[in-house]
């Protein structure tokens, strides 16, 4: 049998507007290229591992939506890449999650989310997700659904024997009680600042490990830390360890962190190292960021694997 990741959170609907840039509180910009694109980050996270793992994982998607079409529309859409969408639910007491996304010449974005139906995804629920999380390699989660939810699935998950993996964003002070249960916590520089008490700021290479010192402390077995075009740090009980990011031209960076997770969960469920899992996920990432959207810019393995030896021969 395949090895399995399970992906728990959000699953949604995408407004992407380009604009030249990102307006400020009280600002009036013209934006162009309207579309409508299915998203989420848990959504994101699924239809990535889903195209990257077709061959060699299965993925598993429980999730929330709304008794409407862009429910339909998003669920489709992830189960099109290959995800079992049978623990995606509906419910009747609120829309499906949206998202409002605006997106600068540079590539950076600046996001509004309304769960919405994400929302519905209950800790009550969470006994019933036991049978779908059973046997699982990987369970990843994100911070879209309610965190008490998050904490409970992720205690089931880890009495199942599978390793977990959260994704802190929307970025949030989190309780001591969830973080003991991560086994490894992929912030990005905002993210992992926030978690720490500490102002937004940029994250030098120098001030990394330190920064993914102070979040190992809080509970999580590993930490990446996810550094754009800086590439990713990894911290464990071995050391530290960079990654180097591959150069890209970024055309919109919107799920570039959900890819990256998709990438090394999958490569973790087949069994790669961790050494081998932060390069293939940061390739996924590199060329999801030179294409617009969320799911519709995760690559799938050919790419990816393409990507790794053109590396590997300069």
């Amino acid at each position: 049998m395949k090895p399995a990741v399970v992906v728990i959170g959000s699953i949604g609907i995408d407004f992407v507007v380009s604009v030249d840039t990102l307006p400020a509180p009280g600002e009036t910009v013209l934006g162009r290229n309207f579309q409508m694109i299915p998203g989420a980050k848990g959504a994101n996270q699924a239809c990535a591992a889903g195209k990257l793992g077709a061959d060699s994982v299965a993925v598993k998607m429980i999730g929330r939506v709304g008794y409407d079409t862009f429910g339909d529309r998003t669920k489709a859409s992830v189960a099109a890449a290959g995800v079992d969408v049978s623990g995606v639910h509906a419910t009747r007491s609120q829309a499906t999650q949206v998202a409002l996304i605006w997106v600068d010449k540079s590539g950076q974005n600046s996001i509004v989310v309304a769960p919405g139906a994400s929302n519905e995804l209950a800790a009550a629920d969470v006994e019933a997700m036991r049978k779908t999380v059973r046997g699982a390699a990987i369970a990843m989660f994100q911070l879209e659904s309610p965190l008490d939810t998050v904490s409970a699935a992720m205690k089931l998950a880890k009495e199942e024997g599978a390793m977990t993996l959260l994704d802190p964003a929307p970025a949030q002070p989190l309780q001591a009680s969830l973080l003991e249960r991560v086994d490894i916590l992929t912030p990005n520089e905002s993210e992992a600042l926030l978690l720490c008490g500490r102002p937004p700021a940029r994250v030098l290479l120098e001030e990394a490990p330190a920064l993914a010192g102070a979040l190992r402390k809080l509970g999580p077995r590993t930490v990446i830390l996810k550094l754009g075009d800086q590439g990713s740090l990894l911290l464990n009980e071995s050391g530290h360890r960079h990654f180097p990011a591959f150069p890209v031209k970024v055309v919109d960076s919107t799920a570039a962190g959900d890819t990256f997770n998709a990438g090394l969960a999958v490569a973790l469920a087949e069994g790669k190292p961790m050494e081998e899992a932060i390069p293939f996920a940061n390739a996924a990432a590199a060329i999801s960021v030179t294409r617009l959207g969320a799911q519709a810019s995760a690559p799938n393995r050919a790419e990816v694997e393409s990507l790794l030896r053109e590396s590997a021969r300069r």
